[in-house]
């Protein structure tokens, strides 16, 4: 039998649906401890990814779409910790509704992840929060980082339910993406290259990531206080970012590949 030559090139997307599903019988099979650990570990990387897209495009002369599209490969950094280093993300874990349509985790399954790993997610966000302002990173040039993070905390807010669900669903449409192509790659540089773009094209495109605004939300409202951040604001964009990132990834995402490649009695379809 001839041995079979090893190869670089990427996992066709049919195969991908498997990993995925694969992948995600494992995830709900994790222990809490280990689940929660992770979670809070992917919370603080989506953290520091956040304050390099801050200092990123503070003061910057570009102009809108070069200076988004620099902060959002800046903010790159956090999915490329969470993918290559290996945490636990709620809006990634949206992936888990393939095993579960095909029957292989239960809906308590899914949900068990889901919750842990979202209220790890908020603790490493806000930790992060708390060890950023400790250290005074909002004086950066002269105060610059910490205006823009009042910036994009007020704008954040200044959105409408309607508008906060349909970004949060544009959104992780494009970070479950970043996931699964992550998941063709079969190097550290093929994950790091597919995660990149879809990333820094929700960042430019200011839609709405529901673990960065768990930090960038109450950044934004401890360097201006609560009467420019309410916290009823911030409650309520959490929210309406929350299930549109579910809507997002679930439907978009997890529901459509699983029908084109998981689907019961599905004809057989090359890579």
């Amino acid at each position: 039998m001839e041995p079979v030559a090893p190869t670089s090139d990427a996992h066709p997307p049919a195969e991908i649906a498997h990993l995925v599903e694969r992948q995600g019988v494992a995830k709900a099979r994790l222990d809490a401890v280990t689940l929660v650990v992770l979670a809070v570990l992917a919370g603080a990387f989506i953290a520091l990814g956040s304050v390099f897209y801050l200092i990123t495009v503070t003061g910057s002369d570009l102009g809108l779409g070069p200076t988004r599209l620099l902060g959002g490969l800046a903010f790159g950094l956090g999915l490329v910790l969470v993918v290559v280093g290996g945490a636990e993300l709620f809006t990634g874990n949206n992936l888990l509704a393939m095993a579960w349509a095909s029957g292989r985790i239960g809906v308590r399954d899914v949900l068990r992840n889901w919750v842990l790993v979202y209220l790890g997610n908020a603790v490493g966000a806000l930790g992060t929060v708390v060890l950023v302002v400790w250290a005074g990173i909002e004086t950066l040039g002269g105060g610059a980082l910490g205006a823009t993070a009042v910036e994009v905390a007020t704008a954040k807010v200044g959105l409408t339910m309607g508008e906060a669900f349909a970004r949060g669903v544009l959104c992780n449409a494009l970070v479950c993406l970043a996931v699964w192509l992550a998941m063709g790659g079969r190097s550290v540089t093929d994950k790091v290259v597919a995660v990149l773009l879809p990333i820094a094209a929700f960042v430019a495109l200011g839609f709405e990531h529901v673990v960065a605004n768990w930090f960038l939300l109450p950044y934004g409202a401890a360097l201006a206080g609560g009467g420019v951040v309410p916290a009823g604001a911030m409650a309520a964009n959490l929210a309406a970012v929350t299930v549109g990132n579910v809507v997002g990834g679930t439907l978009l995402v997890a529901g459509v590949y699983w029908v084109a490649y998981l689907r019961p009695g599905r004809p057989g379809i090359v890579g």
